[in-house]
């Protein structure tokens, strides 16, 4: 662990001491939120810069230890403008933790579904959180020196700044590979319910477009204003994605984006992020668009194409990101889809592991 913080040290975060962190925060004194992995504080720089400092929980725990490395080791060596910004940690015998700039309106998650949520007049700012979303991961996957996984796109890791510049934070499960390997091996279970590639249920390698599977879920919940399952609602709006595909398909999606009270004026806007969505959410992993294509499709600078039937015949039973579960069966439909193929793992693939 401490050659690979070396090596960090002179990439580009900084590692700090617990005890400026302390003086940073002000002894801890002010709260922005709180997990499973830890507390998160504000705090400033001696030049004024705010930041938000995440104390990781004090255990010795394995995979605490692997959600340090692997954010330092992502985010750590990227810098883009829809990235929330690493500047530095603390690895000491006491404290674990990662300063972050600090960003000031909260998730997308609150944005969508918090008491003071989106209104119709914010929709072209939505938009923007999308694109930009899109443009973060894009740079991940075909910018970086290695390419990263994130593995856990969803709204609430997507802050939004003092302008609503959307930056994709939470890198403790991201992983990295070569650029020239398409496959990364997985062990365990990695993701959100609800937004994770359904191929991360499976025992074999994934891509980098399990996180475009992920985006997809995302752009349907923006889109929709709501959770992608409500089980108040009637049956065939209760899962966002199959009530989106019904309606595309009938070609009546202009109605289901007006019952969702998007104004007229941005319905064409608003369908064609539900056809992005729709192709982002392809069962088949190799029959998903790279996020640089979907840039491009979301921008208008190319052409969509009308998308597929995305759903496998027999959906496993998903976990919505509400908590509820949803076992779609499209068996209806009259097109089959079949089983995702999965090879062997590609050569000279690069895996951040830790040894305790």
């Amino acid at each position: 662990m401490e050659i690979f913080l070396s090596e960090m040290e002179r990439e580009k975060p900084t590692r700090f001491s617990p005890q400026q962190l302390a003086r940073f925060t002000s002894d801890f004194s002010m709260v922005l939120g709180s997990g499973g992995f830890g507390v998160v504080y504000k705090g400033e720089f001696p030049n004024g810069l705010p930041v938000a400092v995440k104390v990781l929980n004090s255990n010795s725990d394995k995979k605490v230890a692997e959600q340090f490395m692997a954010e330092v080791a992502s985010i750590g060596r990227t810098y883009h403008i829809n990235l929330v910004r690493l500047y530095g940690f603390c690895f000491d015998p006491t404290m674990r933790a990662l300063v972050y700039e600090c960003v000031e309106n909260g998730s997308l998650d609150r944005l969508l579904f918090g008491e003071n949520k989106a209104t119709n007049d914010q929709w072209g700012k939505l938009e923007e959180i999308a694109v930009g979303t899109a443009k973060g991961i894009a740079y991940l996957h075909e910018e970086c020196r290695q390419r990263i996984i994130h593995y856990d796109i969803k709204p609430a890791n997507v802050l939004l700044d003092a302008v609503f510049s959307p930056k994709l934070a939470d890198f403790g499960l991201a992983k990295l590979c070569n650029r020239d390997s398409s496959q990364v091996p997985v062990t365990g279970f990695r993701g959100t319910p609800g937004y994770a590639a359904p191929e991360l249920w499976k025992p074999y390698p994934v891509t980098c477009k399990c996180d475009v599977y992920s985006f997809g879920m995302l752009l349907f919940e923006m889109v929709g204003r709501r959770r992608n399952h409500d089980a108040s609602l009637s049956e065939t709006r209760q899962w966002l994605p199959r009530w989106t595909w019904d309606m595309f398909e009938k070609n009546e999606l202009p109605e289901m984006l007006s019952l969702c009270g998007i104004k007229e004026t941005n319905i064409e806007k608003a369908g064609r992020m539900c056809k992005v969505a729709l192709w982002c959410v392809q069962y088949l992993p190799e029959a998903r668009p790279t996020m640089g294509k979907v840039v491009k499709m979301l921008e208008g600078e190319t052409e969509i194409p009308p998308p597929p039937y995305p759903f496998q015949r027999s959906m496993p039973n998903l976990v919505s990101s509400s908590g509820s579960s949803e076992d779609t069966d499209p068996s209806e439909s009259t097109r089959e889809t079949s089983e995702p193929s999965y090879a062997a793992p590609g050569e000279g693939v690069l895996e951040i592991e830790i040894l305790s």
